[in-house]
């Protein structure tokens, strides 16, 4: 029994710091090393790799796609941002698709001037996916945008997005999301997007891109696929098919988009679930996409070790008490329980003390990572629905 119990714990431990911190470490060594051997390339031949920026002439038709449910308090700044866009207006046109919206969403959109866009009216909920696919459907251009209708773009964000399909590789670009934060989340989700920003930053660089964000992404329309209505990983599943098709998928940290991140750890965890659920239930056909073996390493590495952690976290501190009494297990139990202590404490607190900065943190990694166990117990017993639900 202690044979086993010491070997589940070591495996756990090993599996938890490979995913938060050797994997980055390799990474950023990895990293580090390609791009040297860039810079001493381009010295030799004095050609620089990055995607130069595009002439009006030159610049692709854009298929802006927003699925919106009930978004009518952000719908007028979202409107006004998109006015001011700096991207030719007769090469970029707006599909707005209300999905079985409520309030006055319809009305607003009913209502817009000034800029080339469609109006789809869905009569009931049928998810995100499926407000994609009808969106898509109705589109006329080549590059296809998909974001959010809370999301506020950039001036240049669609001219910095577009540049890389000059490249006939590249099949999907990915942009970079900052949130504008509250207290709260600037000490919970403002520091672990820092962190994952960090991550995908270095993936890109080597090519291994996995995932965007679904508020600002673009695909070539021949990439684009018409998703399951109940997908609820569009921005993961729609890039993957992009590699499946064998395009490349990019990131542009100067393709900037803003959004507005969930005010609450609650409102954060229900989000969450959600992607879990959607995670799991597209396992099986993401695992089956072909990949080289270094977006391999990146996607067991950066994705499924993540989605399996609280099983980890789990493993780790049962077989921890079963070694009670064993050093160094005394003190891994010791600092498992001062984590967890600070997690309660942060939940306590709420952002309100501002020395309670570290204990928040500590409560909304344990809430993110907790919702993946969940998102899996609702996965299997078959109790998630395929329809997005706003962050609170």
């Amino acid at each position: 029994m202690t044979i086993y119990a010491e070997l589940t714990f070591w495996t756990c431990l090993l599996f938890i710091a490979y995913t938060y911190l050797f994997y980055p470490l390799v990474l950023f060594q990895v990293y580090t090393v390609f791009q040297i051997w860039r810079d001493v390339r381009y010295l030799s031949r004095r050609r620089s790799t990055r995607a130069r920026e595009l002439t009006e002439e030159q610049l692709p038709g854009v298929s802006l796609i927003i699925p919106a449910y009930n978004e009518e308090a952000a719908l007028p700044l979202r409107i006004r941002n998109l006015n001011a866009i700096d991207y030719p207006p007769e090469k970029l046109e707006v599909v707005f698709v209300s999905d079985g919206s409520t309030d006055s969403t319809h009305s607003i959109l009913s209502g817009l001037h000034g800029l080339d866009h469609q109006v789809i009216v869905l009569p009931g909920r049928g998810g995100k996916s499926n407000a994609m696919n009808h969106g898509v459907k109705r589109s006329r251009f080549e590059i296809l945008l998909f974001s959010d209708a809370a999301t506020l773009f950039e001036g240049d964000t669609i001219r910095k997005i577009v540049r890389h399909f000059c490249d006939p590789r590249v099949g999907a670009v990915c942009g970079t999301l900052q949130f504008e934060a509250n207290g709260v989340s600037r000490q919970t989700e403002g520091v672990y997007w820092k962190y994952e920003s960090m991550l995908r930053l270095m993936e890109s660089r080597l090519g291994v891109t996995l995932t965007a964000s679904g508020a600002l992404y673009a695909v070539r329309r021949e990439c684009f696929h018409p998703l399951d209505p109940e997908t609820m990983i569009e921005d993961f599943v729609v890039p993957m098919n992009c590699r499946k098709a064998g395009y490349q998928v990019v990131y542009d940290p100067e393709a900037i988009a803003t959004d507005v991140s969930a005010s609450t750890v609650k409102g954060e965890f229900t989000r969450r679930v959600r992607l879990a659920v959607g995670s799991f239930r597209a396992f099986r056909e993401l695992s089956r996409v072909p990949l080289d073996s270094l977006t391999c390493i990146a996607f067991f590495s950066h994705k499924i070790l993540r989605w399996f952690l609280p099983f980890f976290l789990l493993g780790l501190i049962a077989s921890n008490l079963l070694l009670l009494g064993q050093e160094p297990y005394t003190f891994a139990l010791a600092c498992q329980a001062a984590f967890y202590f600070a997690a309660l404490m942060g939940l306590t607190f709420q952002g309100k003390n501002p020395f309670a900065k570290v204990a928040t943190l500590c409560y909304y990694l344990l809430a993110i990572h907790l919702a993946y166990a969940v998102g899996l117990i609702r996965m299997l017993s078959g109790k998630d629905q395929g329809v997005w639900q706003k962050s609170q």
